[in-house]
């Protein structure tokens, strides 16, 4: 068992572009993402020309200004997010633009499993004791609940179901502090709405910590599209994402 306080993101997916011929038009990004973006504007109104010289940010910063932000869910990214609690991906998985593959407690034995603690718990020495002892007689609780539930499968003859139906039944023991990992993928709208929320002040902890780092990432990936977004840090300590653009 280990306590984990800080979580873990990981992009695994990222859109892919390849200009179709005859489309007489050329951007300044290298960046797939943001060229589909530009591609699939231009395609609504046939504007494949650039008199003005406006340079791929300047094209998608305007979209953003005029809240034409359809084009945006055509690129997409992926992320494997884990040192998360179940308390943070319940949270998650509410945002329901999202496609999400959560680890299986049906499936995955959690004998081993660790818990995240809040900051606020781990920054006082006796609140941390009583969570580290509260967990743990929850992780042997549901040992101890596993072995005796496989005992009363044993006369169901696959091995497979016996544990799914021992182990669907001992988790209901665990706390939401329970340690998950995930993959969830959204398109770039849907991203810029998760970040709008929960990297905002009003957001709880551990989810704006997930939704900053996610902001880290899908700014090195398309700085045109999240370049808006500006990192704070209140006097109150509090670090959050605001943006001037509020349409989703």
């Amino acid at each position: 068992m280990a306590i984990l306080h800080e979580p873990q993101v990981e992009l695994i997916a990222w859109t892919g572009f390849a200009k179709p011929e005859g489309y007489p038009w050329t951007t300044d990004s290298e960046r797939d993402g943001e060229r589909l973006i530009e591609f699939a504007g231009r395609m609504c109104y046939q504007s494949w020309d650039n008199p003005s010289g406006r340079t791929n940010r300047e094209y998608i910063q305007n979209l953003l200004k005029q809240g034409h932000l359809s084009v945006l869910e055509h690129a997409q990214a992926s992320f494997a997010i884990s040192g998360i609690s179940r308390s943070c991906s319940h949270e998650l998985v509410r945002h329901r633009h999202f496609s999400f593959s959560q680890l299986s407690q049906r499936y995955v034995a959690e004998d081993e499993a660790n818990f995240v603690e809040p900051s606020v718990i781990a920054s006082d020495p006796r609140t941390h004791a009583i969570f580290v002892e509260a967990v743990e007689a929850a992780r042997q609780a549901y040992i101890r609940l596993n072995e005796l539930l496989e005992e009363k499968f044993s006369h169901i003859p696959s091995r497979v179901e016996r544990r799914k139906l021992a182990r669907q039944a001992a988790r209901a023991v665990l706390p939401n502090a329970t340690e998950t990992k995930l993959v969830m993928t959204g398109n770039l709208r849907a991203w810029r709405h998760f970040l709008r929320l929960r990297a905002s002040r009003h957001a709880e902890a551990e989810i704006r910590k997930v939704a900053l780092l996610i902001y880290q990432k899908l700014l090195e990936l398309a700085p045109a599209v999240f370049s808006d977004f500006q990192v704070t840090c209140g006097a109150d300590g509090v670090t959050e994402l605001i943006t001037p653009y509020t349409a989703d």
